[in-house]
């Protein structure tokens, strides 16, 4: 049986409900940056009375950050995830939109691990001296992926480190904190690769094991020859303070 068939039918529909971008983080087929994201945003979220999460995923990360601030809010706009993070988030006294909230000066900090960084928006949900920290998943993410499939680059536009603080800067945040980093990805067995495309669809967009067939079994003679398929990830951290 060809790679492309014996992947096609298991794969399908394997994203979990409650998904996240981060389901990637402390598998044992990547390193992951050297900074601790949990343990700044945990420090932050002590000192908080008020927290913003932007785009809480399954609300599983929030969570791990708690005891929470009294006035907590968690954003989630996918359909899926909703409802899954205001079940897991209830028991915390969390609020889950899926829209950003229409006030101002209302936050302490603003949290997005993996989520938008709508920057006006987030100066206006800033108090005065609030914090923004922000962990994203940068344009370069695993584009070696992209060249041994033959697929085209998964964005169109860079998405880094520099991008983001000038949007920041441009939008009256000060900058404090800007660390980025590219940790290889190692890739065991083709499934590994499937299952990485099946979760990050705009990864290769047309993605199905079998379109992808000939690459996939090019791949699996490397994995088999040489042990594993690495690539490079690419993380950038980001913190900012409303002046």
């Amino acid at each position: 049986m060809r790679i492309g068939q014996q992947y096609e039918d298991s794969a399908a529909g394997e994203r979990a409900t409650g998904w996240e971008f981060a389901w990637l983080d402390g598998r044992d087929v990547g390193s992951e940056p050297t900074w601790s994201f949990p343990g700044i945003a945990r420090a932050l979220v002590r000192r908080a009375a008020a927290l913003l999460d932007l785009d809480t995923g399954n609300g599983e990360f929030l969570a791990e950050l708690a005891p929470l601030p009294p006035h907590t809010v968690a954003v989630e706009s996918w359909s899926r995830n909703t409802p899954v993070a205001r079940d897991r988030l209830y028991p915390f006294g969390v609020q889950v939109l899926t829209e950003l909230p229409g006030g101002e000066n209302e936050f302490d900090v603003v949290l997005s691990r993996h989520g938008r960084l709508p920057a006006a928006d987030i100066v206006r949900l800033l108090r005065p001296g609030g914090t923004l920290l922000s962990q994203q998943v940068g344009s370069d993410d695993l584009a070696e992926l992209n060249v041994a499939l033959g697929a085209p680059p998964a964005h169109r536009q860079p998405w880094n480190a520099e991008v983001a603080v000038a949007a920041l800067t441009d939008a009256g945040l000060e900058v404090l904190d800007v660390r980025e980093e590219r940790p290889p990805v190692a890739f065991q067995d083709v499934g590994g690769i499937v299952r990485q495309l099946r979760d990050l669809p705009w990864q290769i967009r047309d993605f199905s094991p079998r379109l992808y067939q000939d690459a996939l079994e090019r791949l699996d003679t490397f994995i088999r020859l040489h042990g594993a398929f690495t690539v490079t990830a690419h993380r950038f951290l980001v913190e900012a303070v409303r002046p």
